[in-house]
C-alpha cells in the first residue's frame, strides 16, 4: 500500500520533521553531538538575520504605540511562553520600565513557568481571556514555534477584535495563525537535531528575536543614551558600581566626582547626566527629562537650545 503524499493541510510543521544530519545522534560521542548542535545553532542565527526587516517593522509599530502610553504583550505556551516571561522580567531593572508596559502571558499561568501544565496550550479560551484588556494602542505578540498553538491563536484573535496591533513570531512558513497577525516574523529554522524539541534552535532564534525586539524598542523610546544603560535601576552593589561607571563614561567625570553628583541627584543616573552635560541643576534636569518623556538626548536639546 502506497502512503499518500503529504498535503499542506496534513504536512508536519518544519519544527516537527526529522533532520537527516542527526539520524545517528544516539551513536555519536559527546563532542560530535555538541558540534552538531552548535552547527544547527548557526542556522538559528541566519534565520534571525533573514527576519530583521519584519522585526524592524514590528519595533516601529510597537514604539509608536508605546509613546502614546500603549503596552506590549507576549503570549506563548511552554518554552515560548517562558522566553516571553524572561524577556519581560529583564526589562524592569534594565530600563526602569514601569510594571505593565511589557507583560508576558503564559498558558497555564505562573505554574507553567517551572512545570508543564497539561493541556494548557490547547485552550484558545484562556488565551482570549489573557488578552481581554488590550486596546488600539496595545501590541499583542504571539510566540509559537509551530505557529499553530490554540492559546496563542485565542489571544491574537481577541486582541485583534479589540483593535490591538498583532504579530506572530514562529518557525513555520505555513503557520495556521498567520492570518491573525499584522506582521509575521518568520524564523525559518527547520527541523531540530532532536526531532520536535523546539527548545533547541527554534527557541534560540526566538530568544535572539526577543532580545532584539525589546532592546530596539527601548532604544526607540529613549530608554538609552548613546550605547549606555542610562535608565538602569541599581538594585545591588554591582549595579551601583556600574551606575558610577556609566556616569563617568557619559560625562568624563572621575570616580569621586561621579559619586558626588549621583548623591546630589538622589542616585538618578539620567538626571546626573543631563545636569552635568547641560550645566543645569537637578530640578531643571528632572523637568527637562519629564518634558522629553525620559529621553536624555531630548532633555539635553531642551536645555541647550532653550526650546
Amino acid at each position: 500500500m502506497t502512503t499518500p503524499a503529504a498535503t499542506p493541510a496534513t504536512a508536519l510543521p518544519p519544527t516537527e520533521q526529522r533532520l537527516a544530519d542527526s539520524r545517528d545522534l544516539d551513536l555519536l560521542p559527546s563532542l560530535d553531538v555538541l558540534m552538531l548542535l552548535n552547527d544547527q545553532d548557526r542556522v538559528a542565527v541566519d534565520a534571525t538575520r533573514a527576519a530583521l526587516p519584519q522585526l524592524a517593522a514590528l519595533v516601529d509599530e510597537a514604539a509608536a504605540r508605546f509613546r502614546r502610553g500603549g503596552t506590549v504583550h507576549y503570549f506563548g505556551a511552554g518554552t515560548s511562553g517562558r522566553l516571553g516571561v524572561l524577556d519581560a522580567a529583564e526589562l524592569l531593572p534594565t530600563f526602569n520600565l514601569e510594571p505593565g508596559r511589557v507583560t508576558a502571558h503564559i498558558a497555564g499561568g505562573d505554574a507553567a513557568i517551572v512545570h508543564a501544565v497539561e493541556n494548557a496550550e490547547d485552550s484558545a479560551e484562556e488565551g482570549a481571556t489573557a488578552a481581554v484588556s488590550l486596546g488600539p494602542d496595545d501590541v499583542a505578540i504571539g510566540l509559537a514555534a509551530s505557529g499553530n498553538t490554540p492559546y496563542v491563536g485565542g489571544a491574537l484573535r481577541a486582541a485583534r477584535a479589540q483593535g490591538a496591533f498583532t504579530a506572530l513570531i514562529s518557525s513555520n512558513p505555513q503557520a495556521r495563525l498567520i492570518p491573525l497577525a499584522d506582521i509575521h516574523v518568520l524564523l525559518d529554522t527547520g527541523a531540530e537535531v532532536l526531532t520536535g524539541s523546539t527548545r533547541l534552535k527554534a527557541a534560540t532564534a526566538e530568544k535572539l528575536v526577543l532580545n532584539g525586539f525589546s532592546t530596539a524598542l527601548m532604544v526607540a523610546v529613549g530608554r538609552t543614551w548613546s550605547n549606555l544603560m542610562v535608565s538602569m535601576v541599581a538594585t545591588n552593589e554591582k549595579l551601583r558600581e556600574r551606575t558610577v561607571r556609566i556616569l563617568r563614561e557619559a560625562t568624563g567625570l572621575d570616580d569621586e566626582e561621579a559619586r558626588a553628583l549621583l548623591t546630589l541627584t538622589d542616585g538618578d543616573l539620567k538626571t546626573a547626566i543631563v545636569s552635568n552635560l547641560a550645566t543645569a541643576d537637578a530640578a531643571d534636569s528632572r523637568a527637562a527629562l519629564a518634558s522629553a518623556n525620559g529621553s536624555v538626548r531630548g532633555a539635553l536639546a531642551l536645555l541647550t537650545t532653550g526650546a
